[in-house]
């Protein structure tokens, strides 16, 4: 399902020094896929009205199924921008994508965080009885799938001995109260509907990322680095208005709440879930700090999918001056 976002109308104002106010030399074009339940930072602010009067304008293609399906639509040129979980990105990096990493998308803290549930009576109480128990995740080779590859890891179980199994995320709650499943996890990016299976009683958590990966950003919104280059004050603009809104949702959390479930009507969703939104889980500003990449670099270091010094935190995320260049 796809559609245009309504601008509301709201002053365009400067802000904590940023030039909302600045314009791209020529009109720009965001075209993105959006997440069920989820309302990503560049939507926030477009609903704010910070790209008014910028030249950049945004437009939802339909929904991802997850990170990679974001990333492969940014390879293939059908978006201008993708949205994916840290590991995800550097895989499809290393995979010969030259992308650049634009902000967090989101973040995991003592707040925000993926947690992994189980009903009431399951015998499941530890990471270590997880092993060949059957996990459901939105998608493959992203977030959660690292997350449950840790985890094991951090107990000294083998990295494949559970068994991730996909599940869109509004069917979370129903594969795992049906029986389908042994464990949902659901993701940061999904406190929406985790909410509302919270609110129904009858799981508990046995795990969340934060206990294995601590505060971190959870992924990055992505940009290629020739759409950088060729538009570099509108990538300047967008990135930092994304960044602006992502503090506003920080500081005004029950009025995101109320475009987040305005948004979600619109695009035909469920609006009541927004009252269950816990907020994007970043650093103040946006920022990313190198410990975001280097991590799960040195994971996937550590499992031969990248070589060593092959990349860095530095080249990979994004930066105004050298975008310019």
């Amino acid at each position: 399902m796809s559609f245009h976002s309504r601008k509301l109308l709201l002053p365009v104002a400067l802000a904590f020094g940023l030039a909302s106010a600045a314009s791209a030399a020529d009109p720009v074009k965001f075209r993105y896929l959006a997440s069920q339940g989820g309302l990503s930072a560049h939507e926030l602010a477009d609903k704010l009205g910070y790209f008014e009067g910028t030249g950049i304008t945004i437009e939802n293609l339909g929904y991802a199924q997850g990170g990679p399906a974001s990333l492969f639509a940014l390879a293939s040129g059908d978006v201008e921008l993708g949205s994916a979980a840290t590991s995800a990105v550097l895989n499809s990096i290393v995979g010969g994508n030259d992308f650049v990493a634009a902000f967090p998308s989101n973040g995991i803290n003592d707040q925000v965080q993926s947690a992994f549930y189980v009903l009431n009576d399951s015998p499941i109480k530890s990471i270590k009885d997880i092993a060949g128990k059957t996990i459901a995740v939105n998608t493959l080779g992203a977030h959660l799938d690292y997350t449950i590859r840790e985890a094991l890891h951090s107990v000294n179980l083998p990295i494949d001995s559970a068994k991730p199994v996909v599940v869109p995320g509004p069917q979370l709650e129903q594969v795992l109260r049906s029986g389908q499943v042994d464990i949902a996890a659901f993701g940061y990016w999904q406190n929406t509907f985790e909410g509302k299976a919270i609110a129904a009683g009858g799981i508990r958590p046995i795990f969340d990322d934060t206990d294995i990966l601590g505060d971190i950003a959870g992924g990055f919104i992505v940009l290629r680095r020739d759409f950088t280059k060729k538009h570099p004050e509108a990538s300047k603009i967008f990135v930092e208005q994304s960044q602006r809104a992502l503090d506003y949702a920080r500081e005004h959390p029950e009025e995101t709440k109320r475009i987040f479930a305005k948004a979600l009507a619109e695009r035909g969703e469920n609006p009541d879930i927004a009252q269950y939104f816990r907020g994007y889980g970043v650093r103040p500003g946006g920022k990313a700090v190198d410990r975001d990449l280097q991590f799960w670099i040195d994971v996937l270091t550590r499992e031969g999918k990248i070589k060593q010094g092959q990349v860095s935190a530095k080249d990979i995320l994004y930066s105004p001056q050298t975008a310019s260049n």
